[in-house]
């Protein structure tokens, strides 16, 4: 079955990007993106070398770039060229109705936040005279996004998390079939004498709590391995603290190289859909600070692979938190680390995607035959 993957673009390394990647190179299939900021480690250059197909729809202009990304993913010219498309992403589901003589698939990592659970939160984000313009994006975007999932075969979410956010918002109960996580990509190395933040520099991943509970522990070291809309106000914020340092972006050989130098990670976001830096974590046998809500609940063990933060924590409960995870008690959930991440190996993932799809194309296979 001739397959393509797409993905809304290639920018930063993140989740939905690792994930689009894993399928292209092993199903195998091509891989189609609204665009690509080059050099990137998922586009060009994969190991088995699918075709890539390429928008080239990206602007600096964020609010813009998402209206072309909409658009011409609506007018995707190449989708009829493959039997089966799996979509990831907010954009690339509008493609579906143009794919009439094949399999839709959405692989869904949320629906859009900035259209459901989150719309307010994203509305103060921008500056009032911008409000109107997402607010008008949203009434295009939303009827044409749920109008695209009518004609997918299958939905599936990353998360029970998610699973419930698509029963919630869209009324369709989608299965879950957890991300992959290389996880022999990733090992422990032995253990400096720093924790580690890997999470994006935007506000809902709340950064900012840490810098704030490690300016309260100028004993202890904080390394903030990522980049994002907020890096500078957190440099701000960190105030040029000696025991706080940013790296900005790093390449995977250099996350692989801190990871597996830890003490442990931390990692607070509200809500998060699924969470993939945690899983990254604990095959690196480092132990994750996390919050007990979202996708983090079915990926950290408390007290086992763990520290888990009440959902409405201050910054003195990550202080304690950290105070919690010594040194030693993070090498003594090493193990269990190791062993909880292969739960989320890309061999498993892969398999139950090959199974997902099979299933799928057959009961669409038998309603034609009966057609």
């Amino acid at each position: 079955m001739k397959t393509l993957v797409i993905h809304d673009y290639f920018a930063s390394i993140e989740g939905g990007g690792k994930l689009s990647h894993c399928l292209a190179q092993q199903l195998p299939a091509d891989l189609g993106y609204g665009f690509a900021r080059l050099p990137h480690p998922f586009v060009q250059g994969v190991a088995h070398n699918p075709q890539e197909r390429d928008l080239q729809q990206y602007s600096p202009f964020p609010l813009w770039q998402q209206f072309k990304l909409a658009h011409a993913f609506a007018r995707c010219p190449w989708v009829n060229d493959y039997e089966a498309v799996i979509y990831s992403g907010f954009y690339t589901p509008l493609a579906a109705p143009r794919h009439t003589n094949g399999l839709n698939v959405l692989y869904c990592h949320t629906p859009p936040r900035f259209i459901y659970d989150q719309k307010d939160f994203y509305l103060q984000q921008l500056s009032p005279p911008l409000r109107p313009l997402l607010n008008a994006f949203t009434r295009y975007l939303q009827p044409r996004y749920e109008a695209a999932l009518s004609h997918m075969h299958g939905i599936i979410a990353n998360s029970q998390h998610v699973q419930a956010r698509i029963e919630q918002y869209l009324s369709y109960h989608a299965p879950v079939i957890y991300p992959p996580c290389d996880t022999a990509r990733y090992q422990w190395q032995g253990q400096g004498d720093y924790y580690l933040s890997t999470a994006r520099l935007d506000p809902l991943k709340r950064v900012d709590k840490l810098v704030q509970a490690f300016l309260n522990m100028p004993d202890q070291r904080l390394i903030v391995a990522s980049g994002g809309s907020e890096l500078a106000r957190l440099r701000q914020l960190a105030a040029n603290a000696p025991n706080i340092q940013f790296t900005g972006w790093v390449s995977e050989a250099e996350l692989q190289q801190l990871l597996g130098k830890a003490i442990a990670t931390l990692y607070i976001p509200s809500a998060e859909d699924f969470g993939m830096s945690p899983v990254e974590s604990m095959a690196a046998g480092k132990p994750v600070l996390g919050v007990a809500e979202g996708g983090l609940l079915e990926t950290i063990v408390a007290g086992e692979t763990g520290v888990l933060l009440p959902a409405a924590f201050s910054i003195a409960d990550i202080v304690d938190a950290v105070r919690e995870l010594t040194p030693t008690r993070a090498l003594q959930m090493r193990t269990a680390c190791e062993q909880r991440a292969q739960q989320f190996s890309q061999t498993r993932f892969i398999t139950e995607m090959q199974e997902y799809l099979a299933r799928i194309a057959g009961k669409r296979k038998g309603i034609h035959s009966q057609t």
